[in-house]
């Protein structure tokens, strides 16, 4: 009987005392329950997105629903037919996402949440913007339909493009992300910096397609596991993303064979095939192309992974 697996994305802004210590004690309860993934662990919360059987994701949420530091949490769950991950990655970093906004506690304040449905009813209103907070490559794969997109490779950059925003100011502001937790710090900041009203997408775009059907929202949702992008809307779907050698509409997000370039693009399996699984003639030659079997994914070497290497009982 063919195991049923779930993914779970999630993040919870709360006070961790001893981000070390917990650490350790949240990386044994993911051994014990077989998970994958990668989680960060901070004073100011935690951030994750694991893998594993229905039984043993369950199992995760109910313990972490348990503990009253985590009372707030809510998990977004996606069925999939295998691990999203080859490994786990509990690690403790100054920030559950790298935002250079650490002064911001969303706690305390941050836009106003919007569920999906009541996003889904206000987007289109002449008096509202909405605004893509992830980075280039995230929002050129997929957005929303008239979304306001950032010039961006990192969320860390975000404050530097305030002043693109100034124009908006008089507008309502709804923000959106892959998961919700950008939204938490940008839409705070936003308001830090004389926006008055600010909202955002509860959940992201993974809820919004999860319970408002995707629409409007078009091409695909960059996501940070081994799917590398998913479907979002059922409703009126839409490729936007083109072929990074021909520039035909394409969708298939690939990393180029040559692990010197390794740029990750949209490239169509036409010119997957005539490229053998390169950018360019260039990297198709390069000395250190990889193999290519037809998925432009390569998987990272588990070079001796040891998943209980850093646990201590």
């Amino acid at each position: 009987m063919e195991q049923t697996y779930y993914i779970l994305l999630y993040y919870c802004y709360t006070s961790i005392n001893d981000p070390e210590q917990y650490r350790e004690q949240h990386h044994l309860l993911c051994l014990d329950l077989g998970l994958r993934g990668r989680i960060i662990i901070a004073k100011e919360g935690i951030n994750g997105t694991v893998s594993g059987t229905q039984e043993a994701t369950e199992a995760y949420m109910q313990q972490m629903k348990a503990d009253p530091m985590f009372a707030s949490i809510e998990f977004k769950v996606e069925a999939h037919h295998e691990h999203a991950f080859q490994k786990l990655h509990v690690r403790v970093k100054s920030e559950i996402v790298h935002s250079s906004l650490g002064h911001i506690n969303p706690n305390e304040r941050t836009g106003i949440h919007l569920e999906p449905q009541a996003f889904k009813a206000m987007k289109d209103r002449d008096d509202v913007v909405i605004l893509d907070v992830r980075s280039d490559y995230e929002h050129e794969l997929g957005r929303f339909k008239n979304a306001i997109t950032l010039d961006i490779e990192n969320f860390r950059d975000f404050p530097d493009k305030i002043k693109e925003l100034e124009q908006y100011k008089g507008k309502k502001i709804l923000t959106y992300c892959t998961g919700g937790i950008k939204c938490e710090k940008a839409s705070a900041y936003l308001l830090e910096q004389g926006f008055e009203d600010v909202y955002q997408l509860h959940g992201g775009i993974i809820k919004y397609g999860m319970e408002a059907g995707g629409e409007d929202f078009e091409g695909k949702c960059y996501v940070f596991d081994g799917r590398v992008a998913v479907d979002v809307n059922k409703v009126n779907p839409k490729v936007i993303s083109t072929c990074y050698v021909c520039g035909t509409l394409s969708d298939r997000m690939v990393n180029c064979a040559n692990a010197e370039c390794n740029i990750h693009v949209p490239i169509c399996e036409n010119c997957g095939t005539s490229l053998d699984g390169a950018c360019s003639e260039t990297c198709k030659n390069h000395s250190e192309k990889r193999p290519y079997n037809g998925t432009g994914y390569y998987s990272t070497s588990l070079n001796g992974y040891d998943p209980y290497r850093f646990a201590k009982r």
